[in-house]
C-alpha cells in the first residue's frame, strides 16, 4: 500500500483571510463560489451570523449536520436561491420539488434504484465501458484527449445501455454539447437572483439557455412517446428504467406518476446524473495522474480481479480502487453546496438558528474541515481503507448529500464509477496534459475548469 506520507495536494481555493464584501461576493459567487470561504470556515464548526443577503448559518459539525438533513429535516426546505437555479431545467422532478410531492415521488421511484436492481444494470454497463475501451484503442499513443469530455459521452452511453435502452433518440455529442451549455448558463449565479429581486426580471444566463432547455423537452418528450408507442403497440418493451418510470406506482396511493413529475426526473436523470459521474471519473483519473503509487494499486487490481467473479461484485473484490474513488469525492464531491431554509427557529450545536435563516452545508468545505480530518488537504486514499474507513463520522463525509433526500441514484454512479475505472485502468494510463494547470469550478457541479485535457498511452 502507498505511503500516507506521499504528500500531493490537489488543488484548490486558498481560503480568504477576511470576508468579502457585498459587491466581492456577488462577484465570487458568480465566478466560482467555492472561492468565497475564508480560513474560519475551515477551522470552526459553526458559524452563524449577519450578511448582506440576511441571516446565515454554516455549518460543518457532523452532529449539526445530522440534525438540519435527519433528525430535524423537516423544519429545512430547500431555499429559494437554489430552487431558482435548478427548477428552470430540472422542473418538479425529486431533485427540486418538496413537501408531499416530492414525498410520493421518492416512494414511487425507490424501487427502480434498490441494491438489487441496481446490479442487473452491472453487465450493460460494462458492455459500454468496452465500446469506450475500443474507442481510446484508435488513438495513437500519448494522444492528447479531454477526459471530461471523453467520460461525459462514456456515461451518456452507459445511460443509453441502462436506463434508456432502446437509445435517448438523439446523438450523444448533441446530448453532450446541450449539458454543457446548460450548466455554463443557466448553472452560474445569477446577481438578480443572489439579490432576490422578482422573477419577471430577465436573467441573462437563462436567456441565453432557454434553446438548449427546449431542446432537452423535446428530446424528453420524444423519448417518452417513443417508448409509449412501442408499448400501445404490443411490443416488447426493455425491461429499463423508462419503462419502470412509466410504470411506477406511489405504494401508499396506487397513483402513478404525474406527467410533468416524469418528464423532469428524465431530466434529471439524463444532465444530473451522467453529469455527476462523469466528473466523479475526471477527477479520479486526474488525481491518479498525479500518485503513481496509488496508480499502480488500481492497476494491479483492475489487471487482476476484472474478470475474477461477477461484475456485480467488482467493487468488493477492488478497495483499493473503491478507496481512491471515495477520497477523489471526498476532495471533489459533485455538490459543493447544499443548503436549506429554516422554517422555524431552531438550535444547531448550540447555535440559534432563526426561522428564515439559509443555513448552508457545504460538502467541499466539510470535506476539507481542519477539525473533522488529518491533513484535509492531502490526497490520502488510507483514509477509507479498514478501521480508518469505520471511524469516519457518517456526517462528515456526504458525497451524496444525506437523510432523506440522500442521492437516490448513488449505488448506481458507484457501482458505473469502479466499473469504468477497472476497465479503463486495465487498458491505459492518462497522464495531465504538460502545461495544463488545473482549477475546480462551480457550475451547479463541482467540474475542472476548461476540461481535463490528458494524454492517453496504451499499457504494454
Amino acid at each position: 500500500m502507498p505511503a500516507a506520507t506521499l504528500a500531493f495536494r490537489p488543488p484548490a481555493p486558498t481560503p480568504r483571510e477576511t470576508p468579502l464584501g457585498m459587491f466581492g461576493m456577488i462577484a465570487t459567487l458568480r465566478r466560482n463560489p467555492i472561492e468565497i470561504w475564508t480560513r474560519r470556515h475551515y477551522e470552526e464548526p459553526v458559524l452563524v451570523g449577519r450578511t448582506i443577503f440576511g441571516d446565515r448559518a454554516v455549518i460543518s459539525d457532523p452532529e449539526g449536520v445530522r440534525r438540519i438533513f435527519l433528525d430535524n429535516a423537516a423544519n429545512y426546505r430547500k431555499d429559494d436561491l437554489q430552487l431558482r437555479v435548478l427548477k428552470p431545467g430540472l422542473g418538479e422532478g425529486l431533485l427540486t420539488a418538496e413537501g408531499e410531492n416530492w414525498r410520493a415521488q421518492r416512494r414511487s421511484l425507490a424501487p427502480l434504484f434498490t441494491p438489487r436492481q441496481v446490479s442487473t444494470f452491472a453487465e450493460a454497463m460494462a458492455a459500454s465501458t468496452r465500446e469506450g475501451v475500443a474507442r481510446f484503442s484508435r488513438r495513437r499513443p500519448g494522444e492528447r484527449i479531454d477526459m471530461l469530455e471523453e467520460m461525459s459521452r462514456l456515461t451518456l452511453e452507459i445511460l443509453e445501455h441502462t436506463l434508456f435502452s432502446e437509445g435517448l433518440g438523439r446523438d450523444t455529442g448533441e446530448f453532450q454539447k446541450a449539458v454543457n451549455h446548460y450548466f455554463n448558463t443557466v448553472g452560474r449565479l445569477d446577481p438578480f437572483d443572489l439579490l432576490g429581486l422578482p422573477q419577471f426580471l430577465p436573467r441573462l444566463g437563462r436567456l441565453r439557455g432557454q434553446q438548449t432547455l427546449q431542446w432537452f423537452a423535446g428530446a424528453v418528450d420524444d423519448i417518452i412517446a417513443a417508448r409509449r408507442k412501442l408499448i400501445a403497440d404490443g411490443g416488447a418493451a426493455p425491461r429499463d428504467i423508462l419503462t419502470l418510470l412509466l410504470e411506477a406506482q406511489d405504494p401508499e396511493t396506487g397513483r402513478g406518476m404525474r406527467e410533468e413529475d416524469l418528464r423532469s426526473n428524465i431530466v434529471t436523470f439524463i444532465g444530473a446524473g451522467h453529469e455527476t459521474t462523469a466528473n466523479a471519473l475526471t477527477w479520479t483519473f486526474y488525481l491518479l495522474s498525479q500518485a503513481p503509487d496509488w496508480r499502480a494499486e488500481v492497476e494491479t487490481e483492475a489487471d487482476t480481479q476484472l474478470n475474477a467473479g461477477p461484475i456485480e461484485e467488482l467493487g468488493e473484490r477492488m478497495p483499493m480502487t473503491k478507496a481512491v474513488l471515495e477520497e477523489s469525492l471526498r476532495l471533489y464531491p459533485p455538490a459543493a453546496f447544499l443548503s436549506r431554509a429554516a422554517i422555524a427557529d431552531d438550535e444547531v450545536c448550540g447555535a440559534k438558528i432563526r426561522a428564515g435563516a439559509i443555513v448552508t452545508v457545504s460538502p467541499f468545505l466539510l470535506h476539507r474541515h481542519k477539525t473533522l480530518w488529518d491533513r484535509p488537504d492531502e490526497f490520502d486514499p488510507t483514509r477509507f481503507l479498514g478501521a480508518k474507513r469505520d471511524k469516519i463520522d457518517r456526517f462528515a463525509y456526504i458525497p451524496f448529500g444525506a437523510g432523506p433526500r440522500i442521492c437516490i441514484g448513488m449505488g448506481f454512479a458507484l457501482q458505473e464509477a469502479i466499473i469504468v475505472l477497472a476497465h479503463l485502468t486495465r487498458a491505459f494510463r492518462f497522464d495531465l496534459a504538460p502545461g495544463h494547470t488545473v482549477r475546480p469550478i462551480q457550475r451547479i457541479t463541482l467540474r475542472p475548469q476548461g476540461g481535463m485535457p490528458m494524454l492517453v498511452t496504451p499499457r504494454q
